[in-house]
This record gives C-alpha cells, structure tokens and sequence, in this order.
C-alpha cells in the first residue's frame, strides 16, 4: 500500500509541475490583448486558464493528501520500533562452556627428564 502511495505521490508532483509551467503568467495577458490568437486555442479565451487553474488545485489537494498517507505510514513503522520485544515465556537455559582440555606432554619426555624444580 506504501508503494502505491508513494508512485501516486510523484506522479502527482511531475503533474503539478508540469501545469505550473504550462500556465502563463500575468504578463502573458498583455500579449494576449495585441491578437495573439487565444481565442483560437483549444479552450478559448479564457478557458485554457480556467482549466488549468481547476486541475493545478485538484492535483496539489491530491499532492497534500499523499503527502499526509506517507507521514501516517512513516509514523507507524516508527511507533513500531518504539514498542519493546515481547518478553520469552521459556525461562532460557545458561549456556554450559565445556572445560579447556589440559595440554598433552610431548612425545619423548617424561617426568624423568623434566627440569627439577
């Protein structure tokens, strides 16, 4: 379900961006005025900008409301490893360490012919 959230979350980011940039800005009107054919365009005179307007908001609503999933998602993995581990309901046995066997006296000597203390 994250996953989703966070392709839709880009998705909608490049979306936004992209009809931000289609968009013109407040200079754009004073060529308009000159005839430079805006009501020949596939919305109109006005309509284009209507448009564009309605679908920039309803993709950064879309954009806010992704952005709010993703937090609700990161606040629940980090809940989860704030909870401690569930307590074991065997007591654990204590590790028994075998003892270090003795070294071996080499070959060939024997007490006889060790060094008198």
């Amino acid at each position: 379900m994250e996953f989703l959230v966070w392709t839709l979350h880009v998705l909608v980011a490049a979306s936004v961006v992209g009809l931000v940039l289609l968009q013109h800005g407040k200079g754009a009107d004073m060529g308009a005025a000159f005839g430079s054919g805006a009501s020949g365009s596939l919305f109109g005179a006005t309509g284009s900008a209507n448009f564009l307007s309605r679908a920039t908001a309803i993709l950064a609503a879309l954009f806010f409301a992704t952005s709010l999933g993703l937090t609700y998602f990161s606040s629940q993995k980090h809940d989860a490893a704030k909870q401690p581990a569930a307590l074991p309901t065997q007591p654990i046995a204590p590790v028994q360490v075998p003892a270090m066997p003795q070294p071996a006296a080499p070959a060939g000597e024997d007490k006889a012919g060790a060094i008198p203390k």
